[in-house]
């Protein structure tokens, strides 16, 4: 499941924008090297491939010794798992923002999965080249990648199981088990965005988010449009 470049590894997490001047204490220089690790694979994973870079390029591209690597990350495999953190918290932070709002209380169920699919999709697409590392190239990036994503899936299964649950009480979603459709979903939206971000510029994002609402509310048996 695992193919490697030159040399093995793991973990790419994705991020624009790292550098900047951190001082010179021990400490800023070990984050500053670390913040130019993981630009670094984002990049090369983005241009390259995961599966066809390796850890030397990396470093080299990256103006950091093998062994400074190995102080970071335990693996390439573990890079990208933090390139995917990365992308994976800020779509669960941006739906729990929404959540946050006391008008999310009373919303219908239609207002708000389409407020939560918004917010998702602007916090995972807002860097294509982080979402490509964190929706592409973690397929078939080996077991302990694999595990990770499982992780993922399973508090987002939980997620919306709940939300399929609270439209139930309301009489706004079909009243049935929705845990195994709430599992194809989340492979659906995985792959939705999957999509935008090898096609992305022929792809708007409002697009992706309406069809990503229409799925969601299909899966809880929930019209997408009132009066349906």
């Amino acid at each position: 499941m695992d193919r490697y470049g030159e040399s093995g590894g793991t973990r790419p997490t994705g991020r624009a924008g790292r550098g900047g001047r951190t001082g010179g204490t021990g400490q800023a220089r070990r984050a500053q090297r670390r913040e130019r690790l993981l630009s670094t694979a984002l990049d090369l994973f983005t241009t390259r491939g995961f599966a066809t870079t390796s850890i030397e390029r990396i470093c080299a591209a990256a103006h950091v010794s093998i062994r400074a690597f190995y102080e970071e990350f335990e693996s390439r495999e573990s890079l990208l798992i933090a390139l995917h953190n990365d992308v994976a918290r800020a779509g669960m932070e941006a739906a729990l923002v929404v959540l946050g709002d006391p008008a999310a209380d009373s919303a219908s169920t239609r207002d708000r999965v389409t407020a939560l699919t918004r917010a998702y999709l602007a916090a995972v697409t807002a860097d294509p080249a982080a979402a490509r590392v964190a929706f592409v190239e973690v397929i078939g990036a080996g077991p302990t990648v694999e595990e990770h994503r499982l992780l993922w899936r399973s508090l987002w299964t939980d997620f919306f199981t709940g939300e399929a649950e609270r439209a139930v009480r309301r009489g706004e979603a079909v009243a049935r088990d929705h845990t195994l459709a709430v599992v194809a979903l989340i492979g659906a939206v995985n792959e939705l965005v999957a999509h935008w971000a090898r096609n992305s510029a022929s792809l708007s994002r409002d697009l992706l988010a309406d069809e990503m609402a229409h799925l969601v509310l299909a899966t809880l048996g929930t019209p997408a449009y009132e009066g349906k």
